[in-house]
């Protein structure tokens, strides 16, 4: 979190530390950031200030906000994909999530919300969408293909 132009660390709002499963792809991912990490430690020596970040400069120490949104805007250009903020992520999944036809339960855990019920009422503008899609699912586990 950033005050003032200092970052401070907090815990989640719940106070509770969260799990959630990945898939392989990006579990791959954060395994090869995590030897790169291991490298940046080794070339740091002493001087690398460990406090165990997914993300972090390569001396170990946390990377500004500002600095982090510029370099994932940097990353989505040259990606070519469509135009997102750092700040947007945990939206998108959701309603991406959603989408697939997660169940909200499931989605409700994985942003760490405390019912399902809060995650729909957040996110109920992605159901409309969706009513056709569902009312023709019905319609063949009622009626067959």
């Amino acid at each position: 979190m950033l005050v003032g132009n200092a970052i401070r660390e907090e815990t989640p709002k719940s106070h509770q530390a969260r799990v959630v499963d990945l898939d392989s792809g990006t579990l791959q991912k954060l395994l090869a950031h995590q030897a790169r990490q291991e490298g940046d430690r080794e070339d740091a020596g002493g001087r690398y200030r460990d406090r165990d970040f997914v993300v972090a400069a390569a001396d170990g120490s946390p990377i500004h906000p500002d600095r982090l949104s510029k370099l994932f805007q940097q990353e989505v250009k040259d990606s070519g994909g469509p135009r997102i903020r750092l700040h947007d992520l945990r939206h998108t999944h959701a309603t991406i999530a959603l989408r697939a036809n997660v169940p909200v339960k499931v989605i409700s855990e994985r942003l760490g919300h405390e019912s399902p019920g809060f995650t729909l009422s957040q996110y109920a503008h992605v159901l409309p969408g969706m009513q056709a899609e569902a009312a023709e699912l019905v319609r063949v586990m009622v009626s067959g293909p």
